[in-house]
């Protein structure tokens, strides 16, 4: 008789649904897993070892690098430690820019999420829905700090300047021409807080837009109604955090429960699932969107009717603006001295966390008083979510299994570190 054994299959790290350079190595039982072994470290790049061979600011351009699809709440939380230590905070109008960004970083992170979980899944037309608004995004990271991705834009003591007073504009080209190219710069004729209040005005109605294609979508709700199903007991046990968590029915979101910037000041609520599967945590994400965008108005709002500094003044953590540098030789000294060597930061150590898009990302801090980290360590959410693959996916299908790393909304930039 002829004996039947479990076969051990490679998934990824080419499958394009292993997000990058997941090794997923899975036991299988014909079309059902009966162990899952995930491979991480393929995109390692010693991320907390080389800041400590750096001044403190010259790492924050590393941070945008970890959760490459979420930028600014990976520097919020570094810069955030660095603060801490050095006794200082960012003027009240940086707060409301910082927490107005985290925001807009949310958004980025769920819309790149809805996409390729949707991709993953075999919706195409999604992806492309869900870049249209990304692009927007973009432009405004862009036109705050020169560069769509990796904007390195908060430093300690604030940001590194002012909201611009107007946005670049799309010019003249074989595809936009004439009245389409009007239209598409209608919104960019102002500044850049004119333009996302515009964003805000028609978001709810793009997310619509994604509800309708995915919320009541048959072939959706039998990929992801009933898998995954993790308990709130379960997630509290694996360090889940994110939407991760608040899928399963627990309220637990560090912008209401450990607020920072200016999140006590903002009105918004916290999306909950209920059954913990793979659906409820997409509802919870899309509800997040619609949230963000609330957050996002209000801190619109203030700014307007609030102009004032964006970084502190203390010259011995931030350089003098250029045009002082060029008639004070102490402001020369300061610009010269922060940019050779930086700043000693007082010795001690802290543990800073904000609420990234995927969970609690957070920042382990220790200075020797020196004019670089002792040490960095960073708090991965993806990392504590991949770790509990093995125990999700047990006893599903191979299909499942990649409705689960779509769930897990996975970067391995921060995974790896």
């Amino acid at each position: 008789m002829q004996e039947i054994r479990n076969y051990t299959m490679n998934f990824g790290p080419q499958h394009p649904a292993a997000h990058g350079v997941l090794r997923l190595v899975l036991e299988m039982d014909g079309e059902t897993v009966v162990r899952a072994d995930p491979h991480v470290g393929l995109l390692h790049r010693g991320t907390e070892k080389l800041a400590e061979s750096k001044p403190f600011n010259q790492s924050i351009g590393y941070m945008d690098r970890l959760d490459y699809v979420s930028m600014m709440c990976n520097e919020h939380a570094y810069v955030r430690a660095i603060e801490t230590l050095l006794g200082i905070e960012a003027p009240e109008r940086a707060q409301y820019i910082r927490t107005m960004f985290d925001e807009i970083t949310r958004i980025l992170n769920h819309l790149m999420w809805i996409g390729s979980n949707a991709l993953d899944l075999g919706a195409m037309a999604v992806f492309l829905y869900a870049f249209r608004e990304r692009e927007e995004l973009m432009d405004v990271y862009e036109a705050v700090s020169g560069a769509r991705m990796h904007a390195t834009y908060y430093r300690p003591g604030g940001v590194y300047r002012d909201l611009p007073d107007r946005m670049p504009q799309y010019k003249e080209s074989p595809w936009h021409k004439g009245a389409d190219l009007k239209r598409i710069n209608a919104a960019r004729e102002g500044s850049m807080l004119d333009f996302i209040e515009e964003f805000t005005r028609i978001f709810p109605s793009r997310v619509d837009e994604y509800e309708d294609l995915l919320t009541t979508n048959r072939i959706w709700k039998q990929r992801t109604v009933g898998i995954g199903v993790i308990s709130p007991e379960m997630a509290k046990a694996w360090g889940m955090t994110g939407a991760m968590i608040r899928g399963s029915g627990v309220e637990w979101d560090l912008r209401k429960k450990q607020p920072y910037a200016k999140y006590a000041e903002m009105d918004f609520d916290i999306p909950v699932g209920v059954n913990g599967d793979c659906y409820d945590r997409y509802l919870v994400r899309v509800e997040e969107m619609r949230q963000s965008n609330r957050i996002i108005k209000q801190c619109v709002d203030w700014l307007r009717a609030n102009p004032g500094p964006v970084m502190v003044t203390n010259f011995k953590v931030a350089p003098p603006s250029r045009a002082e540098m060029k008639e004070s030789m102490e402001a020369l000294i300061h610009h010269f001295k922060l940019f050779t060597e930086g700043y000693g930061v007082p010795a001690g150590e802290t543990y800073c966390a904000v609420e990234a898009p995927k969970g609690e990302f957070g920042c382990y801090l220790v200075s020797d008083g020196a004019n670089k980290p002792f040490r960095v360590h960073l708090r991965a959410p993806g990392f504590a979510h991949l770790s509990s693959m093995d125990a999700t996916v047990k006893g599903h299908m191979l299909a499942d299994v990649v409705a689960m790393i779509g769930t897990y909304d996975l970067v391995f930039g921060e995974v790896d570190r």
